[in-house]
């Protein structure tokens, strides 16, 4: 079993949250399960390390580590931090954007803006044993991350969001829906996580239209504790998948 499989059914066994486990390198398919990711940021009160200390305190098993703009060097010793607190979390780690960074440090994975290094490119340097997402934002995106090989496709925005530049146009429920029911028909079967200024009021409705789970960001770190504020958030992911 790739190592990146262990690490993720190790992760899955948390109670607080479970994980997708893309078993698709493997000869299976993928096991759609439902999901919180968190997305590192920083803010006048917290650094980026602060922000996944805070996520990974509340429960959360899957943090990417974002610093657009950063170089690999600038990046490193807060990806290295980092990694070791997800490790000693029992949770996913994957970095955005920094695909030789990945290698080096033997993070879980690697997510793909559409501005950043092609899929299939990742893929050919990484092998099998990586976790790579993709951003998209139709389902022209989702198609073409597929046959690239993605692992699973971060689909956004929902709405506008302070934390990324740069935004594609918003989807909505309705945008999720249509994208959604486009990949039933089409009988592609990755996980969808969205991601974009949602909130925890968004997430019924969102987990409704289909999606597999939920990235967050900005409206963890905005409350007064951002890590009971993820353990609120994890419960309404979990309230779903109950009723579902």
């Amino acid at each position: 079993m790739p190592v990146y499989l262990q690490r993720m059914e190790n992760a899955i066994k948390s109670p607080c949250l479970s994980l997708l486990l893309p078993s698709g390198r493997s000869g299976g398919g993928y096991n759609h399960i439902f999901m919180l990711q968190f997305i590192s940021h920083y803010t006048d009160r917290y650094t980026y390390l602060d922000s996944i200390r805070m996520a990974l305190a509340g429960g959360c098993r899957w943090v990417q580590l974002r610093m657009k703009g950063a170089t690999d060097d600038e990046m490193r010793p807060v990806a290295v931090e980092a990694q070791r607190m997800c490790r000693e979390a029992g949770a996913t780690f994957v970095i955005d954007d920094h695909v030789e960074l990945v290698r080096e440090l033997h993070a879980d994975g690697v997510h793909l803006g559409k501005k950043d290094m092609p899929i299939a490119e990742a893929r050919a340097l990484l092998g099998a044993g990586f976790i790579i997402g993709g951003t998209a934002n139709t389902l022209d995106d989702v198609r073409a991350h597929h046959k690239a090989g993605a692992d699973y496709i971060g689909c956004g925005p929902f709405r506008f969001t302070t934390t990324k530049q740069g935004l594609a146009p918003v989807l909505g429920i309705e945008g999720y829906r249509s994208i959604v029911e486009g990949m039933r028909r089409e009988r592609i079967g990755l996980p969808i996580v969205a991601i974009g200024g949602i909130t925890a009021d968004d997430i019924p409705g969102i987990m409704q239209t289909g999606v597999t789970g939920i990235a967050l960001s900005g409206t963890v770190l905005r409350a007064d504790n951002p890590a009971k504020e993820m353990e609120r958030l994890l419960a309404l992911v979990r309230l779903h998948e109950s009723r579902s």
